[in-house]
């Protein structure tokens, strides 16, 4: 029984009611992640190795860097993924434990109301990690990063920082947020989707 679960909870993930859905799926899962785990690596993989400093010192370096970087924007990233794949996997492990066919959730209005909660779930977990990649990275990667480092000792204020490849982690960023606006219109085009079959099934009844 158990394995009945693992597999009904496995179709619901990997193929959604919806045929937006289905495409959300893909590209999440498939584009969006592949784009992080190849690309992301090679151009933030060797960042805090390639920062320096003028001193050019390994504790001022590591210093001005943890300032720049607070959370690198590899981990926010595979943070968001997570995080935004929580909601329709809880829905899914509810269909999974309740034996729902995913035919049946555009059927029944409980479940399509269930759905959709998730999915508006999933739109917010967006629009919120939206918000914050612009407060952490903002849209463009400045060449020279100016550190405050006041705290090091009174020798030091302020440290110029160079910080490497700049311009491709500023169209890495541009990337990104195109990403997210992506997935937020996927996830409205789904909702506007389970209303019209839910009208277009009231229509014939």
């Amino acid at each position: 029984m158990s394995l009945n679960y693992i597999k009904n909870f496995y179709e619901g993930c990997m193929k959604p009611p919806t045929v937006i859905g289905q495409f959300h799926t893909l590209f999440f899962g498939s584009v969006r992640m592949f784009f992080l785990g190849v690309l992301g690596f090679a151009v933030y993989g060797n960042e805090a190795l390639h920062f320096s400093c003028d001193p050019d010192r390994r504790e001022i370096n590591l210093f001005c860097y943890n300032q720049f970087r607070p959370i690198t924007p590899q981990v926010f990233w595979a943070l968001q993924l997570v995080i935004v794949l929580v909601p329709g996997a809880i829905f899914h492990l509810y269909a999974a434990c309740k034996s729902i066919n995913q035919e049946c959730i555009l059927q029944k209005p409980i479940y399509t109301v269930i759905y959709i909660l998730s999915v508006l779930l999933r739109i917010s977990l967006e629009v919120v990690a939206f918000w914050l990649q612009i407060h952490l990275f903002g849209f463009q990667v400045k060449p020279l990063y100016l550190c405050d480092a006041v705290s090091l000792g009174k020798k030091f204020t302020i440290i110029k920082c160079m910080v490497p490849e700049h311009f491709e982690k500023t169209i890495f960023l541009i990337a990104m947020y195109t990403f997210t606006v992506i997935t937020i219109v996927l996830c409205v085009a789904e909702i506007f989707e389970i209303i019209f079959r839910r009208l277009c099934l009231l229509m014939m009844q």
